[in-house]
């Protein structure tokens, strides 16, 4: 082997040239605009050392390597090395000022750049240069390199250091650029860092560079940098001089420059076939390629989901938002949608989003639905969205769709005329749907783990999932919108009457003409204690209801034998049974309407009949809802099974139904989308949960990382009023009662919730009921007196306060707490 060779010579491979020669010599022989120059070979290092290679192994095994660049300095570069070295650097030009670089057999690898561990010299000359390839060499045993080595499993006796030796570019301007964003992974832009005089400020981090973004031969985000240092070529080396006061803030790059750099970049990421970070260089507005090396662990590219962009809306994430609060895979959110258009048939409105999707989470828009409500006269029944979506901040002015109130007139009447249509054909079959849908349930997912190819289930879904699943997010609907007014007014009506105690117990008794579905699994779980029914039983009744209900991803309770013993145990801690609660809130309830009685004895038939009608409606909506989920576990089979048979597992849940089904019948194409989609739905789903309320443009990731993100609200705009010192909500069922306060961050937690302390929460929902025997009260950052909290606790007398915002916030574990379910009201006592 030679000991230099040209610097396009086809013999600089790795194990000849390393890692930055090898590249270098792939760069000239591709006719890119390197600076000439020549290699100085591994072979040549190796000959080199000989003589005292076992005293650095020892030493470097000792950890005692500070002797090591005396070893180095101490010893000649053999006279026939000598003399090619001499005779290349000559070769070069007369007294050419050079950059003397190490170049490692273990650097620039696919996964390890090996970037820093070693030394360049820069501005070399003449006979300076054999003591520059002398410290070279020796640089591969700085601590540095030898950590870095250690760190990745690199064996010390298995490396060599070749140098490359190249005419230094006298730059104006230097830099780097990734072809790939290495921030978000976007392989569709290139990111160019620039600064003024030689690179090295750049690469060492001395200065504050411009950014350029370039994605498809355009220009997409420029950003100057305050360039407060520079360096430059001096007759003794490279020195940091300030940066003239008139360039500091001019921009390195035109825009031509940049795309011109860019353009350079894509030859090298096709060159290497990967994206790639380059070390580049400008002359007299000619640009030379110093270095290229393949970007290490760069960030999985990653899509946006995030609806917040399409406008100016008050996004809400309560009512539905409390029933799915996780991060939805791509299947999710595809059923998720169908279940929107069956179920809520007014969100497929011509022109409006009323429904989002806002870094992976669901969120409703309540621009459109008090848009639609103040165009059709309405103002004076805002209060009961409020009812159901949770209350608007004083102060927080809601953004308006951009639509004239005829306009909203136009295209509402006739869905609603739509509705009111299918809506009463629904209810003909409503009763003998919820006889039915347990037993269909169960039948189609033993059909779909019968399936034995793909194009079977495929069938199988267009024939009888997809209608199921349809059918019972119609009836939802349906239950959903035959007594809407009922729920809302007779409420309000009561408490007119009756006061806020007393109709809240009177409102009670959901259970006594038929199971309140809400309730089912906490009943469920109480006779499976008892030994009444078995585990089966339990599963087959209501094991699909549970904290995660709507995210096909992750195992249903009846799938899930740990999550069944969590509860039981839980339950076992609680001073009451669920069934002892009942009758104490029966008690209460009967107390209620006695003195009702009293004070109003004429109204008393008409208001039972109200009540009854109340309790029936919440029994269907709750039974619909139910059954609606039960679906989901049919969904949740479906994808598993897709995986399975396409031996791609839970890849699946990575793609949306239709691409599920096209994957099924034999279409491979959907499933290079699975590792982008896989990442994105990893990086939303490590973020905390968002704000209960978005206003404006919304990005998660940065809220997420701001040390001062609120949980209540978000507003794009600016002037948030701040964070309320008192923790105030909507009265959810009335009590008072005094504790230590437990904030549980999710339902996987819910062990740390001890009898008779205060379960402080963002949210709840179905899977946080088996937590409510053991609570004093609950609180919620969510929630309505329509939502899933208020309904249960009012049912097992348990005060609650919901929708307060700021819970979360402003109060912390152990602390002392006084709740008052009849005022909305959470006072701190210690």
């Amino acid at each position: 082997m030679k000991a230099v060779l040209p610097l396009d010579d086809a013999a600089a491979d790795l194990a000849t040239a390393g890692g930055k020669g090898a590249s270098l010599a792939r760069l000239t022989r591709a006719g890119l605009p390197v600076p000439g120059g020549f290699h100085i070979t591994t072979e040549a290092y190796r000959t080199f050392v000989a003589t005292f290679r076992d005293r650095i192994l020892a030493a470097v095994a000792a950890g005692d390597t500070g002797g090591i660049p005396d070893l180095f300095a101490a010893q000649d570069i053999p006279a026939g090395i000598a003399a090619e070295i001499r005779s290349a650097y000559e070769a070069m030009g007369d007294d050419v000022p050079v950059a003397v670089r190490s170049s490692a057999t273990a650097e620039d690898l696919p996964d390890m750049s090996f970037a820093g561990q070693q030394d360049t010299y820069l501005n070399i000359r003449g006979e300076a240069l054999p003591d520059a390839v002398r410290r070279c060499w020796a640089s591969l045993w700085n601590p540095r390199a030898i950590a870095y080595r250690e760190q990745h499993g690199v064996p010390h006796d298995d490396v060599a250091l070749a140098v490359v030796v190249q005419e230094l570019v006298d730059a104006d301007a230097a830099g780097v650029m990734f072809t790939a964003n290495p921030v978000t992974g976007d392989r569709d832009e290139t990111v160019i860092n620039a600064s003024w005089g030689l690179g090295e400020a750049v690469v060492g981090g001395q200065v504050t560079p411009d950014t350029v973004v370039v994605s498809a031969g355009k220009v997409t985000e420029a950003r100057t940098g305050d360039k407060a240092v520079m360096t430059v070529r001096t007759p003794d080396g490279t020195h940091e001089h300030p940066v003239p006061e008139e360039l500091r803030a001019a921009p390195v790059l035109d825009e031509p420059q940049a795309l011109e750099l860019a353009g350079l970049g894509a030859r090298i990421e096709e060159l290497y076939g990967a994206p790639v970070d380059i070390e580049w260089a400008r002359r007299d507005g000619a640009f030379a390629i110093v270095q290229a090396r393949p970007i290490t662990r760069i960030k999985q590219r990653v899509e946006e989901w995030n609806d917040s962009l399409k406008g100016d809306y008050l996004w809400t994430g309560g009512n539905l938002g409390e029933a799915i609060p996780d991060v939805m895979t791509p299947a999710t959110w595809s059923f998720v949608q169908l279940f929107i258009r069956e179920a809520m048939s007014a969100s497929t409105l011509p022109g409006f989003d009323l429904v989002g999707n806002i870094g992976g989470r669901f969120y409703m828009n309540l621009s459109v639905t008090i848009s639609i409500a103040r165009a059709l006269g309405m103002q004076n029944k805002l209060g009961a969205i409020e009812q159901v979506f949770g209350k608007v901040p004083g102060g927080l002015d809601v953004p308006m769709v951009a639509v004239s109130r005829w306009d909203i007139v136009k295209r509402v009447l006739p869905m609603a005329v739509r509705i009111r249509r299918r809506v009463r054909d629904n209810l003909k079959g409503m009763r003998a749907f919820l006889a039915a849908s347990p037993g269909q349930c169960e039948e189609l997912r033993a059909r779909i783990a019968a399936t034995a190819a793909g194009p079977e289930l495929a069938e199988l879904w267009a024939r009888e999932i997809e209608p199921h699943v349809v059918t019972s997010w119609r009836m939802l609907e349906a239950a959903g919108r035959q007594g809407g007014s009922t729920l809302v007014f007779t409420r309000d009506r009561l408490r007119k009457l009756a006061g806020e105690v007393d109709a809240e117990a009177m409102l009670t008794g959901v259970n006594t003409d038929g199971e309140l579905a809400s309730l089912g699994l906490l009943t469920g779980l109480g006779r499976l204690a008892r030994g009444e029914i078995s585990r089966q039983e339990f599963a087959l009744g209501h094991g699909h209801r549970g904290p995660h209900e709507f995210e096909v991803s992750i195992p249903r309770p009846g799938e899930d034998s740990g999550w069944i013993d969590a509860q039981l145990a839980g339950l076992r801690e609680a001073r009451m049974d669920t069934e002892a609660l009942l009758a104490r809130q029966q008690e209460a309830r009967e107390q209620a309407w006695d003195r009702f009685a009293r004070r109003h004895p004429r109204k008393v038939a008409r208001m039972r009949a109200r009540v009854r009608r109340w309790n029936a409606v919440v029994r269907d909506r709750e039974a619909t809802r139910s059954e609606s989920i039960r679906a989901f576990w049919v969904l949740r089979a479906f994808v598993v099974r897709a995986g399975e048979l396409t031996g791609r597992g839970d890849e699946l849940f990575f793609l949306p139904v239709d691409e599920i089904l096209a994957v099924l019948r034999g279409d491979t194409a959907p499933l290079e989308k699975i590792p982008v989609r896989r990442a994105t739905y990893e990086q939303y789903a490590a973020l905390p949960p968002y704000p209960a309320l978005i206003v404006g443009h919304f990005d998660p990731v940065r809220w997420a990382a701001g040390p001062d993100r609120r949980g209540d609200v978000y507003d794009a705009r600016g002037g948030s009023a701040p964070v309320s010192d008192t923790v105030t909500g909507f009265p959810g069922a009335p009590g008072v009662v005094e504790g230590v306060a437990r904030v549980i961050a999710g339902p996987e937690d819910g062990d740390r919730l001890k009898q008779g302390e205060i379960l402080v929460t963002t949210l709840t929902n179905v899977g946080w009921t088996p937590m409510f025997p053991r609570a004093a009260a609950v609180v919620t950052d969510m929630g309505a007196p329509l939502s899933h909290a208020s309904i249960v606790a009012r049912e097992l007398g348990i005060p609650a306060v919901v929708g307060t915002g700021n819970a979360t916030m402003r109060l912390h574990d152990g602390d002392r707490v006084r709740v008052d379910g009849e005022r909305g009201t959470v006072e701190l006592l210690t």
